[in-house]
């Protein structure tokens, strides 16, 4: 009985007792095949199937007795196999799922270069072009966000809630006519041309207002006895993905108009740090800290976020000032041109080359030896102790005394303000990519539509480029330039002043002038 029990007993493990060396062996190499850094695909499920294959004959040997086979004790380790070998060795599943991994890969970088070459040609047809375009993004990406949780709970939304799908899409026109009537009231006030919509501009608030009470009284309206939480909480859910998409998409139109740099910029620099935080993940990651990165999103690593962020600042610097040189890029516009046309402006100073002096006050904290090795770095020395008479640094005159490190750059403004956005782009934009990862992990779905092929839904590439666009906007009206404020808006303002009212502002205007 007890030899009957041993047997079974062995059966179930596979025909190995706990102490057998060849299981700790097989162990052992799979724990390496596991952990190894920088193992190709191939040769992992190469070794893996060469260790099951052993495994199982030893089982099938061992099973009808209790005593194990004899272990070999070499330790030597042949060499490992060329590609070729190693892909004979690959079961057919392996090869299978080898070669699918090769298509997504060429499907995603077909589909990436596709959606490049729309991008900029949509750039280059003009503003009211790329206005279409984002308009039509919002669309997609409200339909995306608000369909997860409809398809979550499709029975219960479509046998017992009237109109949904409807009061939805109500709300999302009454956000998307507030946003863009207020653009387009801010872009008539602009241009002088354009005053005489002014008296039709006006009723713009009224319409949203009457849109929003509208769309509030059906909302309640539809509410049925026993789902009014859910309901709530389906309500909640629609005014979020309104935040996310509508909200944060508010002024970029105002970035479109501003100057395209304001809207291209920010974009390849997103997808600057996509890129560079991926390959700097698959080739370094965990190997410099083992620490998980993010827990909502377990294949990111501490090393893709770093290296991602390194290489967007220096891309950054070198594509602002790249932008910088044609007007296009730079020149801002209030006019709704359907054909594209030359632009032709001054310019704004930030997008013109200056000398610019990096603070001395930070060469005093480095050795002097590694200042002088440090290029376009000077020595400013006083001459005969005078503080009003400061030249370069002659090496053995007597009558110089050392004075401060001075640092002359050659460089364009715009590419200070690149830095930022690159910063914000690699800290900040990321985390809506991980809000991304979060909602479909908490709704079981790996992307958020097939629209893309190769990359899922809209909503899977744009994830970061939401806020991003509104850190923009914020930035341009911190740093750059006041847009609530021009010739043409102050003008719109003084007719509606009444006669009164316009003599005491003539008057203010000529005492301020002299």
């Amino acid at each position: 009985t007890m030899k009957n029990n041993t047997r079974s007993s062995l059966r179930r493990r596979g025909g190995r007792r706990d102490d057998d060396p060849r299981s700790s062996q097989h162990n052992d190499s799979a724990d390496e095949s596991a952990g190894g850094v920088g193992v190709g695909i191939t040769s992992v499920l190469s070794d893996d199937s060469t260790n099951m294959s052993s495994f199982l004959d030893n089982s099938s040997n061992s099973s009808d007795t209790a005593t194990p086979a004899p272990t070999s004790t070499t330790t030597n380790s042949s060499p490992p196999a060329p590609s070729s070998r190693m892909r004979r060795e690959m079961s057919p599943k392996a090869i299978s799922k080898d070669e699918s991994r090769l298509r997504k890969v060429a499907t995603r970088i077909i589909s990436g270069l596709i959606m490049i070459s729309l991008f900029i040609g949509i750039l280059l047809s003009g503003h009211v072009y790329v206005c279409a375009l984002v308009f039509v993004l919002e669309v997609l990406l409200f339909r995306e966000l608000v369909t997860v949780r409809y398809n979550a709970f499709f029975d219960r939304i479509d046998q017992t809630i009237p109109l949904f799908r409807t009061t939805q899409w109500m709300w999302f026109f009454v956000s998307i006519f507030y946003t863009y009537s207020e653009f387009a009231v801010e872009m008539i006030k602009g241009n002088t041309k354009l005053h005489y919509l002014l008296e039709y501009a006006q009723w713009a608030p009224l319409l949203s207002f009457s849109l929003y009470t509208g769309t509030f009284v059906l909302t309640i309206a539809t509410m049925q006895t026993g789902h009014i939480k859910f309901q709530l909480n389906q309500l909640c859910w629609t005014i979020v993905v309104l935040c996310l998409t509508v909200g944060q998409l508010k002024y970029i139109m105002h970035n479109i108009y501003n100057g395209l740099i304001w809207f291209t910029l920010p974009i390849l620099l997103v997808i600057t740090n996509d890129i560079m935080a991926y390959f700097s993940g698959i080739t370094c990651g965990k190997k410099f800290i083992h620490r998980t990165f993010m827990q909502l999103s377990p294949n990111k690593t501490w090393e893709g976020f770093i290296g991602g962020g390194f290489f967007t600042v220096l891309f950054g610097w070198y594509l602002s000032r790249y932008l910088a040189k044609f007007t296009w890029m730079t020149c801002p516009t209030n006019q709704f041109m359907f054909f594209p046309h030359q632009l032709e402006c001054e310019g704004e100073n930030i997008f013109h080359e200056a000398t610019t002096y990096f603070p001395s006050q930070a060469f005093d904290l480095v050795p002097q030896a590694l200042n002088r090795l440090w290029p376009n770095v000077v020595e400013i020395c006083s001459v005969d102790r005078d503080l009003s008479n400061l030249t370069a640094c002659i090496s053995g005159a007597s009558n110089q005394k050392h004075h401060h490190w001075e640092m002359a750059l050659s460089i364009v403004p715009i590419q200070l303000h690149a830095i930022s956005l690159s910063l914000f782009a690699s800290l900040v934009a990321p985390f809506g990519g991980f809000l991304a990862s979060a909602i479909k992990r908490a709704y079981g779905i790996k992307d958020f539509d097939s629209i893309i092929p190769g990359h899922g839904g809209l909503m899977d590439r744009f994830d970061c480029q939401l806020i991003m666009a509104l850190a923009t906007w914020v930035h341009y009206n911190t740093f750059v330039k006041i847009t609530t404020v021009s010739v043409s808006k102050l003008l719109y303002m003084y007719k509606l002043l009444g006669e009164e009212e316009r003599k005491q502002f003539l008057e203010k205007i000529t005492q301020i002038s002299t």
